[in-house]
């Protein structure tokens, strides 16, 4: 096991369970001090296997979709170890699976809320901790689904996230920070402890979630989910000194789906 992340302080967000919570894990196992940030009850569960391992973590219930949120989460990281190093943006994911014209307009609010102001704050909010310092990695996680079926306002919102992350990287990039984005493809992970909408399933068909799947394996040339793992690997390279020449870019990580 390598320690690429001794003595760095990291925030994640979502990283009560999926691809937070192992990146989390794996952070915290390479040395960093993390703080877990998460709604989900889920939070304390990350946190307690960070700790039975011999890692560093703390956790902080705030609403991320709004800007006091995000705030109140970066400041729970310097009221803890004194400085930002590292931020994981990882909260979103789509709430309904179905064609654009059957999404009520709160629908299509709510899927931008979760997929795409989290990270636009969380990143103002880091902002005010790494630039005095003129240090810092911003790795934010979109999506290939900025091209898929039965997700426009997901793909809308990850669509942003892309954009945030090439704009933020040429502004903040002679200050010292780097700001990057993974696209990940379609994951198997464990049922989520917390729906992300819990009555999301009586609004939506079968066969329109169906289709989500099927277009995801198929537009993979390896025909296939990744794993947990194959995802918080690639972000965690771009948060490493290993990446320190890299900023401004989104890499697919969808087995050959470019997006």
């Amino acid at each position: 096991m390598t320690r690429r992340f001794d003595d760095k302080v990291m925030v994640v967000t979502g990283a009560a369970q999926g691809i937070g919570r192992r990146v989390a894990e794996r952070a915290a196992a390479e040395g960093a001090s993390v703080l877990v940030v998460d709604r989900s009850p889920a939070r304390k569960d990350a946190v307690k296997a960070i700790r039975d391992a011999g890692g560093k973590a703390e956790a902080i219930s705030v609403n991320l979709e709004t800007w006091g949120g995000c705030k109140k989460a970066m400041q729970k990281a310097i009221e803890l170890w004194g400085r930002i190093d590292i931020l994981i943006n990882n909260v979103g994911g789509t709430i309904w699976a179905k064609p654009f014209e059957h999404y009520e307009a709160r629908q299509i609010d709510a899927e931008l809320r979760r997929s795409l102001f989290p990270t636009l704050y969380c990143c103002r909010a880091a902002l005010d901790h790494m630039l005095p310092h003129e240090n810092g990695v911003i790795v934010n996680v979109s999506s290939i689904a900025t091209r898929g079926l039965n997700r426009v306002p997901y793909a809308a919102a990850k669509g942003g996230v892309n954009a945030l992350t090439a704009s933020l990287a040429w502004e903040v990039a002679e200050r010292g920070i780097r700001v990057v984005a993974t696209a990940p493809g379609g994951t198997e992970a464990p049922p989520r402890i917390v729906p992300r909408n819990p009555n999301a399933a009586e609004e939506q068909r079968e066969d329109w979630y169906k289709t989500i799947v099927d277009q995801t394996i198929q537009s993979s040339l390896m025909k296939r989910y990744g794993t947990l793992d194959e995802q918080a690997g690639p972000i965690l390279f771009l948060a490493s000194e290993d990446a320190s020449y890299i900023t401004g870019v989104t890499v697919p990580v969808g087995g050959g789906d470019l997006g």
